[in-house]
């Protein structure tokens, strides 16, 4: 193909994309892809540390009532979507073997951390007490929007703080119900939106002029978490999120709001 005709389809191509939010920006699908792949490779080395500062650590709450409403069992299959730095998956491992304790149970449920970004997986991988699962916990770069797994192959999936940097979370929905067995359960954890509106002021004062500055000092990255900002107040209300998940395969599905709804638990399950 002549290099002229390829520009000019490329060209074509980009314009008839869906535009989708990067933070207040609209950009194509597969802009946003890069560009999130580019802000968490930027912060991954400093991302938990992140995490405990902006929220002193309250965050640490929000995961552990999340994994104890998924209820892991022994012998179970999970997959952390987003999984980062495999900490929802390691929980998910730990509260299975508690279980199978008390029940005198010895087979060994087994994790999978499913991450687009490889700078996020290695800094996962690093961790040390990686090595008590062994065998048991298993990391793969891959796009949550088109999962390497064929069909039921999962009893759990998790989303932490990741579903709404998805180019296409719907498209994500859809493929984590593909992937569960059915009676399998979904867990998406996500910062929301406050659920008192005079709260939402003094919230919003607080993200916009802190946590970009704290990103600066931490990460030495400031254009980072100034998105990160961004990208929760363009993400949908907790029962407009509820109706996606519905409409994509799951039923029963709960909202439950934590801090006011700084963040808030969706959780469903596949029919």
């Amino acid at each position: 193909m002549h290099e002229a005709t390829m520009v000019t389809r490329m060209t074509a191509d980009s314009e008839t994309e869906r535009k989708v939010s990067f933070g207040f920006e609209d950009v194509t699908e597969s802009e946003k892809v890069a560009r999130v792949k580019g802000v968490f490779r930027s912060v991954a080395s400093r991302y938990d540390l992140m995490n405990d500062l902006m929220s002193a650590g309250v965050h640490r709450l929000w995961k552990h009532d999340a994994m104890n409403q998924v209820n892991p069992q022994p012998g179970e299959r999970h997959l952390d979507v987003a999984g980062g730095t495999g900490e929802l998956a390691r929980a998910f491992l730990t509260l299975a073997d508690k279980a199978g304790k008390r029940r005198g149970l010895d087979s060994q449920a087994t994790a999978i951390v499913c991450d687009i970004n490889d700078a996020m997986l290695e800094a996962g991988k690093a961790r040390p007490d990686n090595q008590k699962w062994e065998g048991r916990l298993d990391w793969v770069c891959a796009d949550g929007q088109s999962l390497p797994y064929p069909n039921r192959s999962f009893d759990a999936v998790t989303v932490s703080f990741g579903i709404r940097n998805f180019a296409d979370r719907v498209a994500g929905l859809r493929e984590f119900r593909r992937v569960l067995k059915p009676g399998g359960r979904l867990a998406v954890l996500e910062f929301s939106h406050m659920t008192v509106p005079a709260l939402q002021a003094a919230y919003d004062t607080y993200s916009f002029n802190v946590i970009p500055k704290l990103g600066s000092l931490v990460a030495g990255d400031e254009a980072s978490y100034q998105y990160l900002v961004e990208s929760i107040r363009k993400f949908p209300a907790q029962d407009e999120f509820r109706q996606e998940i519905e409409a994509s395969g799951f039923s029963r599905v709960s909202v439950t709001n934590y801090s006011g709804g700084i963040a808030a638990l969706h959780f469903g399950w596949a029919v």
